[in-house]
């Protein structure tokens, strides 16, 4: 199933997708960054000297110092941003884009005053479009999604590990719970683990909260979330692969805040740990998809259920030999806050994980109020987890799950430890239908 990006082919035009948003980035920031007088002043007064301060190619830099507009387009500028670095030469808008038509500011303005341009002869050419839609010859490989991993995110279990306390009697039965997990890692590394985890106030606050954040970047730094950050190493994204699920999710109309930058704090970094150890680089890349469950409304867990089916297709679409598993985190029964702070409740937290591999369409009908009332306030994180089961095969009848390791202790710090393991058998190859 190839994306429908046809948009491309409407003459004289450049859509500012996530492609082009990946090539431009640093072209697109150096122009925000001239939103002061300071830089604006600096810039002005040495342009070759401030362009080589930033990691721009040498293809942008000479399309700003050339002045040609439709070059740094090409190279991933969106006109949007240039318009900063056009009003610091002191342009006005007719005249950005009257040098992209050839014309002069007058010559462009006398064309707006007649009525502007106008679309016939400039819309798409029929036999472009006909070609654009015509069947192409199946690629011979997918992407295809491996497993699943589920586990909680304990920032003290971060703590232990980066303070040799694994071994003390109150930590070993937790990381024994993930002996397994590790050699069967090794055994089945990915190209990519698409981590489904929840900013803890770190990345985001409440100047802004969104919903579904998709990492889109190259690469995430840890957070330093009050005691320093972790020693353990930043994450390496995979732009291309989350652009793909970017357009993906999207059109299947999921709405997503993308990221290019951010650090990611003990939600991502502890399941890496857990599953990695301590390593010197984590051995794949991974892609952050942070959902909010601090802030009310959260979504239900029917959408993140629904969004788990959405991203299993956008996986398998995605032309390239890639082996990608899904994690999804958090939880599992706990409650930070309130006279209730400590609650924990092993059956119904058992009950999920029967339901999760038995029931997984059930259990995402499952209300916010019983995940509060049951699991605690901060257990509402586990709808998370329907995001990683719905991804798998067996949801849409293309194939089965099967259980390799399951894990469940009282206590890590305030909290009860879930852990789970599911292989994923698709049926058959190829990307997934849409329904």
């Amino acid at each position: 199933m190839a994306l429908d990006k046809t948009y491309r082919l409407v003459p004289g035009t450049t859509v500012f997708d996530a492609e082009q948003s990946a090539k431009g980035y640093h072209l697109n920031q150096f122009c925000m960054s001239l939103v002061t007088a300071e830089n604006r002043t600096l810039y002005l007064a040495d342009e070759r000297a401030y362009l080589n301060a930033w990691p721009l190619r040498e293809e942008q830099k000479r399309a700003l110092l050339d002045r040609d507009l439709n070059a740094a387009m090409r190279e991933g500028g969106n006109i949007y941003f240039l318009a900063k670095w056009g009003a610091t030469l002191g342009l006005s808008f007719q005249q950005m884009a009257g040098s992209m038509t050839g014309m002069t500011e007058q010559e462009y303005r006398a064309m707006m005053v007649g009525g502007g341009r106008s679309v016939e002869g400039n819309r798409i050419d029929h036999a472009v479009l006909d070609a654009a839609y015509a069947d192409p010859a199946p690629p011979d490989v997918h992407a295809t999604i491996t497993g699943a991993v589920f586990t909680s995110h304990v920032p003290a279990i971060g703590a232990a590990m980066d303070h040799d306390k694994t071994d003390e009697p109150y930590w070993r039965p937790v990381f024994e719970g993930y002996e397994f997990s590790r050699r069967w890692q090794e055994e089945n590394l990915p190209d990519v683990v698409f981590l489904v985890y929840n900013d803890h106030a770190t990345a985001f606050d409440q100047s802004l909260t969104p919903t579904f954040v998709l990492g889109t970047g190259a690469s995430y730094p840890t957070a330093d979330e009050g005691y320093g950050p972790r020693p353990v190493p930043g994450i390496t994204g995979d732009p291309d692969l989350a652009a793909h699920i970017a357009h993906s999710l999207i059109s299947d109309d999921f709405d997503l805040t993308l990221v290019n930058e951010m650090p990611v704090d003990h939600g991502l970094t502890v399941p890496l740990s857990l599953m990695f150890g301590d390593v010197e680089e984590w051995p794949c890349k991974v892609i952050p998809f942070h959902v909010n469950v601090v802030q009310y409304p959260v979504p239900s867990g029917s959408r993140c259920f629904a969004l788990g089916r959405s991203l299993r297709r956008a996986i398998e679409s995605y032309v390239g030999p890639l082996k990608v598993q899904v994690w999804g985190t958090g939880g599992m029964s706990h409650q930070l806050q309130g006279p209730r702070a400590g609650l924990i409740n092993r059956e119904w937290d058992n009950a999920f994980l029967d339901r999760l591999v038995e029931d997984p369409v059930g259990l995402s009908r499952v209300a916010h109020l019983e995940y509060v009332e049951e699991a605690g306030s901060e257990g509402i994180e586990l709808v998370m987890w329907l995001i990683a089961r719905g991804a798998m095969s067996d949801v849409d009848g293309g194939g089965e799950v099967e259980v390799t390791h399951r894990f469940y202790h009282v206590p890590a710090s305030n909290t009860a430890v879930g852990h789970l393991i599911l292989e994923n058998h698709p049926r058959v190859e190829g990307p997934a239908a849409k329904e």
